[in-house]
């Protein structure tokens, strides 16, 4: 018996707690209506995740950060709280969390016919010459995300990840 599991079903999107900057609940559908209007001022979108250890839950936050053009600058993020047992190793938590932020841009690209040189994800790795926990990951990493198609920064110009998901993943 092969037992597949999916921590995180794009299909639950819409159905995420997703709240801006500010603390405002807000909801995806709304997200891409400002998404989209930031676009065509001249702003980018920023993609991020990262995650938060407990006794026994990882926090994954994700978020959707909008810079750059004449759009004011603003971002959205939702949380899930998981059961720590799935994500004992580091590389399965710091996978996870690039997956998510694929996922989400795929998301976004693909269903709200959004452009992939619009968009950029952020991953919260170190680069290998830097020798720490997630460097060894970097490469392997860099290469999903520039597999799927998107521009990618790792720390420290990963601000998405490093700053804003970090944030609200605690």
């Amino acid at each position: 018996m092969i037992l597949e599991i999916s921590y995180f079903d794009m299909c639950e999107l819409l159905r995420l707690n997703w709240v801006s900057g500010s603390g405002k609940k807000t909801n995806f559908k709304e997200i891409i209506k400002i998404l989209k209007d930031s676009i065509k001022k001249g702003s980018k979108v920023f993609i991020g995740s990262d995650s938060f250890t407990t006794k026994n839950k990882v926090n994954f936050a994700s978020a959707i950060c909008l810079y750059g053009g004449q759009a004011p600058s603003r971002y959205f993020f939702a949380r899930e709280y998981l059961p720590q047992d799935n994500f004992n190793a580091l590389v399965t938590r710091i996978t996870e969390e690039v997956r998510r932020s694929v996922e989400l841009a795929e998301h976004i690209m693909t269903n709200h016919d959004v452009n992939s040189d619009n968009i950029e994800l952020h991953i919260d790795v170190s680069p290998f010459h830097m020798k720490n926990g997630t460097s060894k990951y970097c490469d392997m990493l860099k290469g999903y995300v520039t597999g799927a198609g998107f521009e990618c920064r790792v720390k420290p110009q990963a601000w998405a990840s490093q700053s804003v998901a970090d944030k609200h993943s605690k």
